[in-house]
């Protein structure tokens, strides 16, 4: 009750400062914000996010993507089962499984809003057991024209659905900009620290299939009532990263005459040279407190029989120093050519401080099968390369970006990807088309090399693993079409056995990935929807869903001056062998007995605008129950079950 409470106070005066905002009729130049395109720091525009359609669905973990498997809890691990929009693995992989709740320079964005911008919002759902709470802030405020700061917080804590699930996330961080005729500067800098218990799954998945076989006959379930693998175990994983990237640019000053006695006087920028620099390191604590479940859930236990207390730590520092010659300087420069070189020192760290166990402890471990492989390692590695860009125009626009590896573990890497986009009029509006492709041939990660802890031990001398994709789209605005076809190669992949330890295919594995997004409009009536089709030629080491669809239907009217988006939304995938989930590694990995899929996810909502305030209300997993009983992200992990939410977003005009 005193959490309801505080939620609606906290909703309260929020709405309270939202209306008092409404009522000041600030006059606001136009403002914008842009994202970075590394290695280089090339801006690239992007939006302003104070959209509210579709507002609601962020806050749902199955919405992450339209396959989605995951631990189920919101801020919970997680891997995107649609091929073609996976990451690849990154030196760190533990970050992987959360990547989705937390910062990157990738997605950091930068804003120019000429008067300062507070983006605030809270969002939460279920009750006193299961409560989902989420508060955000985005700042970002102007000292001129040219120099501007920010600064975020987020702020996630869920306590799940089902027993010793619970997470939360608590993420800050700074970032500014400068941008003068000769230099220009962005950077940022964040720390996340998130925490997440591990379950291990539920016991016996016939609680959620068939309750009453296994509760005599009854068939209702509370959720936190299901006994789970796990109850002492949680993982930790927390960072920083810090992102500097300058600019000055050489050229020629151009005289503009105003009138009889004024001269307009602009450089025009010929060349410029760009440093960038990227600090980053990175912890993963797994720690297990159940003596029985650490011995029996298991399969090897190696330095304590009694607990668990695994942990890992990464760093790296990277610069890169280029040169460009700068696209428009003249009627003859087309595009931007720039060269650029690159060194990274990078550090592991595998801590495996365990107590000495007695006699008696040391003949239940298992036997260490590397005593002597090494826990830690420091690298140098460097590259030189090169980029290629066209960025004014609408007719004709690309960026290529290749790099060879010259030193340390990335000697003999390779690096080339590469889109291009065109717009051509037709009929009257504007098709795009555009063109992707990328290969790569890159050293494994260390840490699929080597690890040491309490139950996985590898020591692997992996292969370079190469990838060739190509793939290409066609936009179609007067028929609300989009047509997008993929085709990926790998040769080396490196994957996650049944077994939960990293192996290679030393074969080729094809994936072939078609995209169809078809909106259809009728008056305040419309319909979005988004199929994929997706096959992999070797289904024992790559396992997708073949067919994923994910469909909107809604409203969209006015009452005087509130918008409302008033809907409904399902995501659906078709069966296949569902990757599971390792707790103690926090990877994926592949299984062979259990099918996922063929249930559909539903919700209804409503979002709502009214002046600079977005709030909706919504009932995710509406179907629970109506639509048969197979309700698995993946095996031993359920969905949410159905749930009321809500939430508030309001952009403060300082």
């Amino acid at each position: 009750m005193i959490q309801k409470l505080t939620r609606i106070i906290l909703l309260a005066v929020v709405c309270s400062m939202s209306f008092i905002t409404v009522a000041r009729k600030t006059v606001l130049e136009p403002s914008y914000a842009w994202t970075d395109v590394p290695p280089l720091g090339l801006r690239e525009a992007t939006t302003i996010d104070t959209l509210y359609q579709n507002y609601s669905l962020e806050f749902i973990p199955q919405e992450v993507s339209r396959a989605y498997a995951t631990t189920g809890n919101y801020c919970g691990s997680g891997q995107n089962m649609i091929f073609m929009e996976r990451p690849v693995m990154s030196d760190f992989y533990f970050r992987d499984a959360v990547s989705h709740w937390l910062p990157s320079t990738q997605t950091i964005k930068w804003y120019n809003t000429r008067i300062p911008m507070t983006l605030l919002s809270y969002n939460f759902g279920g009750g006193k057991q299961d409560g989902q709470d989420r508060f955000q802030t985005i700042f970002s405020a102007n000292a001129n024209k040219r120099v501007q700061i920010g600064a975020l917080i987020d702020y996630i804590y869920s306590k799940g659905s089902y027993d010793y699930q619970a997470a939360k996330d608590f993420t800050w961080g700074l970032s500014g900009s400068y941008i003068g005729e000769r230099f220009e500067f962005q950077g940022n800098f964040y720390h996340y620290n998130l925490l997440q218990k591990e379950n291990g799954g539920i016991t016996d998945d016939a609680y959620i299939r068939d309750p009453a076989s296994v509760q005599g006959g009854n068939t209702s379930v509370n959720c936190k009532d299901i006994p789970v693998n796990l109850t002492g175990a949680f993982n930790r994983v927390r960072g920083t990263d810090l992102y500097l990237n300058g600019r000055y640019k050489m050229g020629f000053w151009k005289e503009e005459q105003i009138n009889d006695t004024t001269v307009n006087r602009t450089l025009v920028p010929v060349t410029s040279v760009i440093w960038t620099l990227n600090y980053t390191d990175a912890a993963h604590r797994f720690v297990n407190n159940n003596a029985s479940q650490n011995m029996s859930f298991w399969e090897n236990t190696y330095f304590s029989p009694n607990f668990t207390k695994d942990s890992q730590d990464f760093w790296k520092l990277r610069n890169t120093v280029g040169l460009s010659l700068l696209e428009g300087f003249n009627k003859y420069a087309k595009a931007g050519l720039a060269a650029f070189i690159t060194h990274e020192v990078r550090s592991y760290k595998l801590d495996t401080d365990y107590d000495e166990p007695d006699q008696a402890q040391a003949e239940a471990l298992s036997p260490d099968p590397y005593p002597y492989m090494t826990t830690s390692e420091t690298q140098n590695l460097a590259w030189i390369g090169a980029q290629l860009t066209k960025q004014q125009g609408r007719i004709f626009n690309y960026n290529i970006t290749g790099e060879i590896g010259i030193l340390g573990a990335a000697a003999g890497e390779i690096k080339v990807n590469g889109d291009i986009s065109t717009h051509i009029p037709l009929f009257g509006d504007t098709v795009q088309v555009n063109a992707n492709g990328h290969f790569t041939n890159l050293t494994a990660p260390w840490l699929m090399q080597h690890m040491k802890s309490n139950h996985f031990i590898w020591d692997n001398d992996f292969s370079k693993t190469r990838s060739l994709r190509f793939g290409g789209g066609l936009i179609i605005p007067w028929t609300r079409t989009s047509l997008s076809l993929n085709v990926e190669n790998v040769q080396n992949l490196i994957y996650f056995g049944n077994n939960g330890l990293p192996r290679q295919y030393g074969g080729s594995t094809q994936i072939l990935s078609a995209t169809l997004r078809q909106n259809f409009k009728f008056g305040p009536f419309n319909w979005d929807n988004i199929i994929t089709y997706q096959t992999s030629s070797e289904s024992e080491v790559i396992s997708l869903p073949a067919l994923t669809v994910y469909s909107n239907m809604y409203l969209l009217f006015r009452i005087a001056t509130l918008h409302v988006q008033l809907g409904i939304n399902c995501d659906y995938f078709t069966k296949y062998k569902g990757v599971n989930y390792q707790p103690a590694t926090m990877g994926f990995y592949n299984q062979n007995l259990i099918d996922i899929g063929d249930y559909p996810f539903v919700s209804v909502y409503a979002n709502c605008k009214l002046s600079k305030c977005r709030f909706y209300i919504m009932m995710s997993h509406v179907n629970q129950g109506m639509t048969g009983s197979m309700y698995f992200s993946m095996p031993h992990y359920p969905m949410n079950p159905r749930r009321l939410q809500m939430g508030l977003s309001i952009d403060f005009a300082n």
